[in-house]
């Protein structure tokens, strides 16, 4: 790094709304808090809207704000507000030195209609294509944004999160109680909730509890399904929705949890598991996306949890009953999540990364073409 380099970065309004939390939120925070460590002055600039499907007066509001940039300036903006908006985006990339953080490719939500995630990725082509450089939240993700949309691998950076060391979650390996399985994740199609409880249905003879914690708003409809499916289920006494959480509520949500559970459709990387991995809780996930790469291994091989085929329901069923049935596998991915918890990168680590992609940015000249693949 050479001096202090100074980044404009753009935010969805909505970043800081607790009743929305997010892992592409939780992110951005860090980043823009971490940033200046690694030599970069910080200045934010959030856009209200209903991102990525914004009104006119968001698209006007992020369009003033690219404008009164000074040409050349480093510009980082959140995938979430810049790739559905290439008429925007695209004109201000040859005088500013644009990068787009992609989270999670637009049209890979779950539960969109066809058209329209047909419609959102050909705008994201057209944004990625045209700016500097992307940023991806993991190396399956860098990979995947590169040969779908016909990148230059050497314009795709990674930058994946960090994770916090956190106190061991005692979970109630002390006190022999009743299995505590915890779930974070917005309850949406693509985190497959509805998925879960079938699965845990399957397994309603065995003793255990289950927590889905995360923003209830998204998606009105399939909450409303979701806890019909629970009702149908007879679970309501042990399939607890308590909203979204954070602070010491999730702390505790974590200290009490002996398993992390997801049943993603599609993920980018799953910053719920190093999370979990981050207090020593092993982890049952579908095996989607960046999901292994967060998942990873202990120092020895271990593996801290359970993966599972996406489309097969029974696979997750049967990894349930397998975890809750033997003391033996329970203990393994246990001391496979505590070494995987001393080996995880921090966000310092992220911010570094971040940081020398944007060095990179900063040193290339304007004008450049751009080297599509």
């Amino acid at each position: 790094m050479s001096g202090t380099g100074v980044v404009h970065v753009v935010l969805p309004g909505g970043v800081d709304d607790p009743a929305t939390p997010s892992g592409g939120n939780t992110y951005d925070r860090r980043i823009c808090r971490d940033l200046p460590a690694a030599g970069w002055q910080v200045h934010e600039h959030a856009v209200a809207g209903a991102w990525p499907q914004p009104g006119a007066a968001a698209r006007a509001e992020l369009a003033g704000i690219l404008a009164e940039l000074p040409d050349g300036a480093v510009v980082l903006l959140d995938g979430l507000v810049a790739c559905a908006v290439p008429y925007i985006v695209v004109p201000e990339a040859r005088r500013l030195r644009l990068a787009v953080l992609v989270h999670l490719p637009l049209g890979e939500e779950t539960g969109l209609p066809p058209g329209r995630a047909a419609e959102l990725d050909v705008l994201e082509r057209k944004t990625l294509r045209a700016v500097s450089a992307v940023v991806a939240t993991s190396r399956w993700a860098a990979r995947r944004l590169a040969a779908h949309h016909g990148l230059a691998p050497a314009r795709v950076h990674v930058a994946a999160p960090g994770a916090d060391i956190e106190p061991l979650a005692p979970g109630t390996d002390a006190t022999d109680g009743v299995p505590r399985l915890l779930c974070v994740a917005s309850v949406t199609p693509r985190k497959g909730q509805d998925r879960l409880v079938e699965a845990l249905a399957e397994v309603a003879d065995l003793s255990w509890t289950c927590v889905c914690a995360g923003g209830l708003g998204q998606d009105p409809e399939y909450v409303a399904r979701f806890r019909e499916l629970i009702e149908k289920y007879g679970l309501g006494d042990r399939v607890h929705l308590p909203g979204p959480l954070a602070g010491a509520e999730l702390d505790a949500a974590y200290a009490a949890a002996d398993l992390m559970v997801l049943a993603s459709h599609a993920e980018t990387y799953g910053m719920a598991v190093t999370e979990a991995l981050a207090r020593g809780v092993p982890v049952l996930a579908t095996a989607v996306g960046g999901l292994p790469e967060a998942l990873g291994q202990a120092p020895d091989g271990g593996v801290p949890g359970l993966l599972v085929p996406p489309q097969d329901p029974q696979a997750l069923t049967a990894a349930l009953r397998r975890w809750l049935g033997e003391p033996g596998l329970r203990r393994e991915v246990k001391a496979a999540a505590l070494g995987r918890r001393t080996a995880l990168d921090g966000w310092q680590t992220t911010a570094h990364g971040l940081a020398g992609a944007l060095e990179q940015l900063r040193q290339e000249e304007l004008h450049e073409p751009r080297r599509i693949a």
